[in-house]
C-alpha cells in the first residue's frame, strides 16, 4: 500500500516513516511542508495520506488545507490527520465533503503501533476514524442538545465508539454484549437523533459528526 507522509518534526517523520515500512506500507514520499505535500499527492496518487495540520510555511492549518484543496480534485483520497491537539474546526472541516475515508488522529496514538497501522487501513479502505478524544470533544459540544440528552449512558458509549470507525463486531467486543445489542442500540440512536439508516458504515458516522456540529440542525444519511 503507497503511502505518502507529510510531518515537519523531523523525528517524528522518521518514526512514521520506520512504523509503516515496518508493517507492510511503501512509503513513496516523506515531506516537510504543504507546497510539497500538494505536488506529491497530485503526482503520486497514493492509497493512503498521513499529514500532520500544522506544516510550514505557515504553521497554521497547512497541511490540512493542502489535502482538503487535494482531495477536491482527487474526491475520496484517503487522509489521516494528525494533530497535537483536539481543534473540533479541523475534525469539522476534514469532514465537509461527507467522502469517507479520512482520519482524525492525536498524535498520542501513534505510540500505540498497532491501533495506529489499524487505523490508517482502515481510512484507506473508506472508513472514517476518529480519536475517542475527538469524538469526546464534539458530542460535549452539543451536550445540551435535547436530542442528546435523550440518549442513555450506553447509547452515548456506542455512539462515540461509531465515531471510532468501529464496526458492529467492534462495538460488541468493547462492550461485551452480542452483535445484537448493538445493534438495537445503532437504531434506537438513529431514532431519536432523527438520522436516517444508511448501509454505508463511514456515511453513518459522517451523519453523526455533521449532526454534532450543526448548531440545532439535524441531518439525514442518504
Amino acid at each position: 500500500m503507497r503511502v505518502v507522509v507529510a510531518e515537519d518534526l523531523a523525528l517524528l517523520r522518521e518514526g512514521l516513516i520506520r512504523i509503516l515500512g515496518a508493517t507492510g506500507f511503501d512509503v513513496v514520499a516523506a515531506v516537510d511542508n504543504g507546497p510539497s505535500l500538494t505536488r506529491a499527492l497530485t503526482t503520486l496518487r497514493p492509497d493512503v495520506a498521513i499529514v500532520d495540520v500544522r506544516l510550514p510555511p505557515t504553521f497554521t492549518d497547512e497541511g490540512l488545507r493542502a489535502a482538503i484543496a487535494v482531495r477536491e480534485q482527487v474526491p475520496g483520497l484517503p487522509i489521516v490527520v494528525l494533530s497535537q491537539y483536539v481543534e473540533q474546526l479541523y475534525a469539522r472541516e476534514l469532514l465537509s465533503d461527507r467522502a469517507g475515508a479520512v482520519g482524525y488522529l492525536l498524535k498520542d496514538r501513534v505510540m500505540d503501533v498497532g491501533q495506529f497501522v489499524a487505523n490508517v487501513r482502515q481510512v484507506a479502505a473508506g472508513s472514517t476514524v476518529m480519536d475517542p478524544e475527538v469524538v469526546t470533544a464534539l458530542l460535549g459540544r452539543r451536550a445540551g442538545d435535547p436530542a442528546l440528552r435523550g440518549l442513555s449512558p450506553r447509547e452515548h458509549e456506542v455512539l462515540a465508539l461509531m465515531a471510532e470507525g468501529r464496526s458492529n463486531a467492534a462495538i460488541a467486543a468493547r462492550m461485551h454484549v452480542s452483535g445484537k445489542t448493538v445493534g438495537k442500540h445503532i437504531g434506537t440512536i438513529f431514532t431519536k437523533l432523527g438520522l436516517g439508516l444508511s448501509e454505508s458504515h463511514h456515511r453513518r458516522v459522517l451523519a453523526v459528526l455533521t449532526y454534532l456540529e450543526q448548531p440545532g440542525g439535524t441531518f439525514t444519511a442518504s
